[in-house]
């Protein structure tokens, strides 16, 4: 099996890991020479090691943008939230980490809940294509998505054309809300954006070997070991398949 999804995911001799560069949480610096340093590259770095290969990152601005590359032979494997959209052309591994996703609104708002958001009238600025913009595209009926491109544009948007709700990351949110006085996140998340390594869906022996590869990096206590070397706050190991 291992020789098999060898020659699936790594054709070059290279496993080439997709990498998604705006989630902080995950790429939270870059290497002297300059590759990206963080829980994602380093679990395609061990996925690389257990197929007897050497990595390749291949970075990416947004995840849309590494989602739009599959079976284009630019990346072999992708590190990126897991979305029913994208898994119309990827195969997913379980989450191998969950971050929690909410949302903050201005100083006096009557939004008090999470439940409140999704009303008429109410406009939600969010990164588009992010893993959580793609949850409510799916799931949000009455409420006004303002998609716009990245994350600190997203927040420009919320604040600058006074919207009622700004959807993201609790993490990043949470350096947001000290941004100006009276902002207020919502208890409680509206969706876990469960991130995972994804293959074209074509490589069955490279999907199995990289669903069989999460599951032991979980239980191992590799995936908490990488989240404890990089200090990240609000970012933790995704419960067994």
């Amino acid at each position: 099996m291992t020789d098999k999804a060898r020659s699936e995911l790594a054709p070059t001799g290279v496993l080439r890991a997709g990498i998604n560069l705006s989630n902080f949480l995950l790429v939270t610096g870059r290497s002297a020479n300059a590759e990206p340093v963080g829980v994602s590259p380093d679990m395609a770095r061990a996925a690389a090691a257990a197929l007897g290969v050497p990595v390749q990152y291949v970075p990416f601005k947004t995840p849309g943008e590494l989602g739009d590359q599959v079976g284009k032979n630019i990346w072999d494997i992708g590190l990126i939230g897991a979305e029913p959209q994208r898994a119309e052309k990827i195969a997913f591994s379980a989450a191998y980490c969950e971050i929690e996703a909410t949302y903050m609104v201005p100083a006096g708002s009557p939004i008090t809940s999470i439940a409140d958001v999704d009303r008429k009238g109410v406009r939600i600025a969010v990164s588009a294509r992010s893993a959580y913009d793609l949850w409510l595209v799916n799931n949000i009926k009455n409420a006004t998505l303002v998609q716009v491109s990245g994350l600190d544009a997203a927040y420009e948007k919320f604040m600058s054309d006074k919207l009622e709700v700004l959807a993201g990351l609790r993490p990043g949110l949470l350096k947001d809300v000290e941004k100006a006085p009276g902002l207020k996140i919502l208890d409680g998340k509206f969706t876990a954006v469960q991130q995972a390594i994804g293959t074209a869906k074509a490589n069955l022996a490279g999907a199995a070997f990289l669903a069989d590869f999460v599951e032991k990096a979980k239980k191992s206590g590799m995936v908490a070991e990488f989240i404890e070397r990089h200090k990240v706050k609000g970012l933790s190991v995704a419960p067994p398949a």
